[in-house]
């Protein structure tokens, strides 16, 4: 039996900065379209996005911000957000991606942590009144904050200036994503050039994108999946980039479709079965479409059949990875069998290994054997932003990233993914750590101990449930302690179901068992049809 190793094929790899390849795209295709933004009724050709990035890069200059200095986007999808990223990149400066779903709690930690010298936002929207949880938020070390739509982004661009051209190499940081971690706070994540550009240009490459494709991207772009798989895609190819939305709206997406003969889609799973099921799916002509991807969330195969049946996507594909991993690992290949594209997470990406051990002993487990997932090469995160010893935990001293990720390895170098050794929770494409939920229950005046794990759910993939014991003579109902989350923790955090019990299930040593309170929760919520759901 052949060991659980693959490694993809060998290509170039770029040695290029973000700004380098988005200024080869914009000579080679000057008069191409390369952004639609639907909701704010913008549409741009490369040679004129190129004059708004120089414009917005002067903008930075004129802030008083360096090479080097660090800028955070805190919003929802639109134009201003695609200006950052590239004007960042060219000025030599390092994008910090802000979730907008944070709150105080979550803000707070990130822009201290972080050292943001400014900060660009909306001042609100349906969801948040965002000035006001900034203002709640702010730290010393913060010296502006621009909000789109409002006179200050009229003053920063108004107050541009000549910028010292940047040194950046592909080595240096650009981009600062922000994860989840064991240990209760969020880290991050270090992100090159040579991260970034290498990972969405082999992406394209699997997908086939040249410069006569649109990509319709309803994802986040403060998510990976937003701002490499789908912006920096399009930068690097020439492909036109479509947003649909300020954020996902299954409608806006598949009027965007059908209006710009959109060739490629991207989603979580949830994204793809909203669409499929809204009432008015039968009305748009989705024959444009070729390609795409479904990942950010375990990918049910039923859905995957019927995306590629009934969205015309007979080249649609499945991609796995995390952050750290810039963050593709593993992709489909558009001509692969159905089986592969519908069963699998795919094979190793070029230029990427990838390898299946032994979450106890480290060693390389036989083909067909369920492991963690390790992977090395170029796509590895440069580590955890002044943190050495998580960096250390993550990758080992022979350069490979240990992801967490229980998987397995066919014969065939095609990997499915069985679970998640760290319990990680995966709600609708956002990566959940029940420790940093945990942490923060304890700050509720009642709680005792808590302990919060993922449970099946057909919409979203998984839920965060909360097991509670309160203080004694203390008094809080479930519907209370989400009422207290609220507003505090980001919305896909809260609980969705809190339980509050006199004691939790644990082994003779004192270990929680978290597998027997989600045996309990699912018989007793009657989730087994969620449960027996098959992903890839």
């Amino acid at each position: 039996m052949p060991l659980s190793y693959a490694k993809g094929p060998d290509e170039p790899i770029l040695e290029l900065t973000i700004d380098q390849g988005f200024r080869a795209t914009v000579v080679r295709h000057p008069e191409r379209p390369a952004l639609v933004v639907s909701h704010q009724d913008v549409r741009l050709t490369w040679r004129e996005l190129d004059e708004h990035v120089e414009r917005t890069a002067r903008g930075l200059a004129g802030l008083g911000l360096q090479p080097g200095s660090r800028l955070g986007v805190w919003s929802t999808n639109n134009l201003e957000w695609i200006l950052l990223q590239l004007a960042a990149a060219r000025a030599g400066m390092v994008l910090v991606n802000v979730n907008p779903a944070y709150r105080t709690h979550e803000l707070s930690y990130v822009l201290e942590k972080s050292g943001i010298e400014a900060l660009f936002l909306r001042e609100r929207d349906t969801r948040a009144d965002y000035r006001q949880i900034f203002e709640a938020s702010r730290p010393a070390n913060l010296r502006h904050a621009v909000y789109f739509g409002h006179d200050s982004w009229v003053r920063f661009l108004a107050g541009g200036t000549e910028y010292a051209q940047p040194q950046s190499g592909p080595e240096d940081v650009a981009n600062i994503q922000y994860t989840s971690g064991t240990t209760g706070s969020p880290k991050g994540v270090l992100l090159t050039h040579r991260n970034l550009v290498n990972n969405a240009w082999l992406i394209a490459g699997r997908l086939h994108l040249t410069e006569e494709d649109k990509l319709c991207s309803p994802v986040p772009l403060y998510h990976c999946f937003g701002c490499v798989m789908s912006s920096l895609v399009c930068f690097l190819t020439g492909a036109t980039l479509i947003l649909p939305a300020a954020q996902f709206d299954a409608l806006a997406t598949l009027q965007a479709i059908h209006q710009e003969r959109a060739t490629a889609v991207y989603g979580v799973p949830t994204m793809f079965i909203a669409q499929l099921q809204h009432p008015a799916f039968a009305q748009f002509d989705l024959t444009s479409l070729r390609t795409g991807i479904m990942a950010g969330a375990p990918c049910p195969i039923e859905v995957m059949r019927r995306v590629i049946a009934g969205m015309h996507c007979g080249e649609m594909t499945i991609a796995y990875g995390q952050t750290e991993s810039s963050p593709v690992i593993t992709q489909s290949r558009a001509n692969d069998s159905i089986e592969k594209r519908v069963g699998t997470v795919g094979c190793a990406m070029p230029n990427t290994e990838v390898k299946i051990v032994s979450p106890n002993t480290g060693e390389t487990l036989p083909a067909g054997e369920i492991g963690e997932l390790c992977t090395r090469g170029y796509l590895v995160m440069k580590g955890y932003d002044g943190n050495a010893e998580a960096t250390a935990e993550a990758i080992d001293t022979e350069g490979w990233l240990h992801t967490g990720d229980l998987a397995v390895m066919s014969e065939d170098g095609y990997f499915g993914i069985r679970g998640r050794a760290r319990d990680m929770i995966i709600r609708g494409g956002e990566n959940i750590y029940p420790r940093e939920i945990e942490e923060f229950l304890f700050t509720h005046p009642a709680i005792s101990d808590v302990s919060v794990f993922g449970l099946p759910d057909e919409r979203l993939g998984e839920i965060v449930c909360a097991w509670v014991r309160l203080k004694p003579g203390a008094a809080a109902t479930g519907e209370e302690i989400r009422d207290y989350c609220r507003n505090r923790i980001a919305h896909f955090k809260v609980p969705q179901y809190v339980r509050v019990v006199e004691a939790f299930p644990m082994t003779v040593t004192g270990k929680l068992q978290k597998f027997r309170m989600r045996e309990s929760e699912i018989a007793e919520r009657g989730l087994g049809g969620a449960a027996g759901i098959r992903t890839a």
